[in-house]
């Protein structure tokens, strides 16, 4: 502790009036004011000891933060731990320490309140000081007595040093305060702890003015004590600091160690692009959700390599049986030019006709396999290609190309209005396709009967009808019936069926009617009248949904024998 001032004080008494009354001849266990002098504001208040360490901010700051972030994060959070315990032990250490001299600054304030100065030992100091001494013996006593004139003259007890007045001092002594406390210094330079009372007995200064008794103590009682409990504080607070340091690292290795085999996870995964590898998941917390999304994710990616190797060696095995044919005929006609035999006339027509079936084959296969790799366009990037169509003018435009392809069937159509949102392109792609199963797979003369109603559109044929064990398949990319591997197709017209369907909210599936025949049913939800911005509006919404009880809700399960439309 160093300084004159008294934190505790107020403002010198010449700008403050009043202080209490304090009665007694002799020096009393009264109460004293709290008035501090000039001396409260003197240099050493601002010194260290008054204020916490201030400045700028060092120099290379964003420096700073940026070695603080290339830190590991088990790094980062033990030190955000340590520095987070050092703050809170540093405000408590603080906070104790300021407490604690309160505290301590009060009991002396107290003990030098109750120290009873009586008039003759006032008397034997006054004419000590006047040169004429008592024969009176002074007790040894650990305080400072002096007296205080109004104008500053003090005369101090035997033995102790000189304590200068202040101007408190003389407030007190002239009758403007009541009394004071005060931190000082003596001549000697040490800090001491004044208390001021007036003195109320016969005795006055040379000029006849009234005196005041004042009674110190050393500062040494408050901060000897003070500095043992800074040193203290200190330990404990290093102690504290390197233990939280030690205790934040533990934790945060044991924190991150599911972050670890995430991330060994990921560089597997990266190095080795194996797919297969799952974290353990364990708990609700963020971690357990990040391994969950992580397995979730490398499963999806898992499933998508396979499909589209799936998708790869399925193409070309289906391209294998038209190249191969090609590659064939072409051989027969290039032998004739080489050799200078021709072919027959009829054989050439025939091999020409067989070339061009092939190629006709082969450009819808790869049709068929670039509408399949089209990305899904019912989300945000797509949605601007769907848009309300009328369902029923699309089946009938597809019911006129099936006729052609099936001259001698009879195809009946019902079709009742429904507008529905998708793609124009891929619904009527979609439909044609379910006609042109009905018509490749029905009998010479038979009926082909299509139904519309309700958001259900309905295709029957009179053919041999699926098999039940192959019904689960009949949706699958390539597949193909073993008796129908002799008719043309690529076995994608359902899967690219299923796929529209999925795509515009809907489902499709299939199964065998009642009395031989195959019946298609493709469900899409919509409504009997367009939405009034309908007319080349992109991506406006059906009037509204399918009614209870009609055909193709969305989402709707496959029954018991029928084959759903499998995600594309």
């Amino acid at each position: 502790m160093s300084g004159t001032g008294d934190v505790h004080e107020t403002p010198a008494p010449e700008a403050h009036g009043t202080a209490g009354p304090q009665g007694g001849a002799a020096r009393s266990g009264g109460g004293h004011a709290g008035v501090g002098g000039p001396d409260a504001g003197g240099p050493d208040a601002g010194g260290p000891d008054a204020g916490g360490p201030g400045g700028a901010a060092p120099s290379g700051g964003s420096f700073g933060l940026t070695r603080f972030h290339q830190l590991p994060l088990r790094s980062r959070l033990a030190l955000l731990i340590a520095v987070a315990v050092a703050f809170a032990v540093a405000l408590s250490a603080a906070a104790c320490w300021l407490i604690t001299r309160d505290r301590l600054t009060e009991q002396l304030d107290t003990s030098l309140s109750t120290v009873e100065v009586n008039s003759d030992y006032v008397q034997a100091i006054s004419a000590r000081c006047a040169g004429s001494p008592l024969n009176v013996r002074f007790q040894p006593t650990p305080y400072t007595i002096q007296l205080v004139s109004a104008s500053g003259y003090v005369c101090t007890s035997p033995n102790k040093a000189p304590i200068p007045a202040q101007r408190v001092d003389q407030a007190v002594a002239d009758g403007r305060l009541a009394g004071a406390v005060h931190t000082t210094k003596d001549e000697n330079g040490a800090e001491m702890r004044v208390s001021t009372v007036p003195y109320r007995g016969p005795i006055a200064d040379a000029q006849g003015n009234r005196l005041a008794i004042s009674v110190a103590a050393p500062m040494d009682q408050v901060t000897d004590p003070l500095n043992h409990l800074a040193l203290v504080l200190l330990v404990v607070a290093g102690v504290g600091v390197l233990g939280a340091a030690t205790a934040g690292l533990w934790v945060a290795r044991a924190a991150l160690k599911p972050v670890d085999r995430l991330t060994a996870a990921v560089e597997h995964v990266a190095r080795t692009q194996d797919l297969t590898i799952r974290i353990p998941t364990d708990g609700e917390d963020e971690i357990a959700r990040l391994s969950r999304s992580f397995n979730a994710m490398t499963a999806a990616l898992a499933a998508s390599r396979d499909l589209q190797q799936q998708l790869i060696a399925d193409a070309g095995h289906e391209l294998r049986t038209p190249l191969t044919s090609l590659r064939t005929n072409i051989d027969l006609l290039e032998r004739s030019e080489r050799s200078g035999r021709p072919i027959p006339a009829a054989d050439k027509e025939a091999l020409l006709v067989s070339v061009k079936a092939q190629m006709g084959e082969l450009a819808a296969l790869i049709g068929d396999l670039q509408v399949l790799s089209r990305p899904s366009e019912t989300g945000a990037g797509g949605a601007s290609a769907l848009r309300v169509v009328a369902l029923h003018d699309i089946v009938g435009t597809a019911l006129e190309r099936a006729r052609l392809r099936g001259p001698s069937l009879t195809i009946t159509a019902d079709l009742d209005p429904w507008y529905v949102r998708a793609e124009p392109t891929a619904l009527e792609r979609a439909v044609v396709n379910l006609l042109d199963n009905a018509v490749k797979f029905s009998p010479s003369g038979g009926t082909v009967e299509v139904r519309l109603a309700g958001g259900a559109l309905t295709v029957r044929d009179h053919g041999p009808g699926i098999p039940p064990d192959e019904l689960p398949h009949v949706f699958e990319r390539f597949w193909r019936s073993p008796s129908a591997r002799s008719l043309p197709g690529s076995g994608l017209g359902l899967s690219i069926v299923a796929r529209t369907a999925e795509q515009s909210g809907g489902g499709v599936r299939l199964r065998n009617a009642p009395g031989g025949g195959t019946q298609a049913l493709l469900t899409l939800p919509g409504a009997t009248t367009p939405p009034p911005d309908a007319p080349g509006s992109a991506g406006a919404a059906p009037g509204r949904a399918a009614a209870p009880g009609e055909q193709g809700a969305p989402g709707e399960q496959t029954g018991p024998g029928e084959q759903g439309a499998p995600r594309a």
